[in-house]
């Protein structure tokens, strides 16, 4: 700044760095400055302030995207946790019927589009209607809430579960007089799956499984003459039978018989 002489310290570049000068604060030297004095790693913040927030966020980089195409009042009150709230009147819109998300999942290579309702009437007309304007990666939850409150009920919903998805409760006016009905609770804010929901969920799927390897192994291990008897039970049966007995009896056939005769 052309103050003083400049013999020494040009000459020794480890005095001008190590000189502060008069009327100069710490801060403001050369030296300060090399070794990062008042500098933010932004970054390196960003990332300690996220960490804490990252249960509040989506999964990064999910390979599906769960639309709940009920109305805001239902998705509020019950969804599948990480599910985005699509209303189905939102297609109706004339600008802007998709949202940001939707436009980044559509047809995108690796990643689908999954929508469900209560009992798929919402869900396939919403699927019908996206279908037809060029989506190709999509999909719809078989069954809807209703038929995964019977396979998982805890762990893979936030709220509480519609009535219409409810298994039924056992009738008889001493029961209903003995069992107040709660208020519903409502759905939490949550977009990921937490170490406990992960072991409901584990539990459901392990249960859904015994039924079917028990069922089996009892069927290896019956005799011819069971399986004809049960055979010609069920063949008895099935003309005259309605409603749950035809099903009861079908579900009695043995596989020889399934394979002679057309399923309808």
């Amino acid at each position: 700044n052309g103050k003083g002489s400049p013999r020494e310290a040009l000459l020794n570049p480890l005095l001008f760095i190590n000189n502060s000068g008069a009327g100069e604060s710490y801060r403001s030297t050369l030296q300060s400055v090399i070794s990062g004095v008042g500098e933010l790693d932004i970054e390196k913040d960003t990332l300690k302030k996220a960490d804490p927030q990252a249960k509040d966020t989506p999964y990064p980089d999910c390979p599906f995207l769960l639309l709940d195409v009920r109305d805001r009042d239902a998705y509020d009150q019950c969804h599948i946790v990480g599910a985005h709230s699509y209303p189905i009147a939102t297609l109706s819109r004339t600008m802007n019927p998709y949202t940001n998300n939707i436009l980044e999942y559509k047809n995108a290579h690796g990643k689908i589009i999954i929508l469900y309702d209560d009992d798929e009437r919402l869900a396939s007309q919403a699927a019908t209607t996206m279908c037809e304007r060029g989506f190709e990666n999509l999909f719809m939850l078989s069954g809807g809430l209703k038929v995964l409150a019977q396979k998982i009920p805890e762990g893979l919903v936030t709220g509480s579960l519609p009535a219409s998805c409810q298994s039924a409760a056992p009738t008889g006016s001493a029961r209903k007089k003995a069992a107040p009905k709660a208020p519903p609770a409502r759905a939490e804010n949550k977009w990921r799956f937490t170490a406990d929901d992960l072991q409901k969920m584990k539990y459901y799927l392990e249960e859904e499984q015994i039924p079917s390897d028990t069922a089996s192994r009892l069927s290896r291990g019956s005799s011819g003459r069971d399986s004809k008897a049960s055979a010609a039970r069920s063949n008895h049966s099935l003309p005259g039978a309605t409603g749950s007995a035809t099903s009861l009896a079908a579900r009695s056939l043995s596989s020889s018989s399934l394979q002679n005769r057309p399923w309808k």
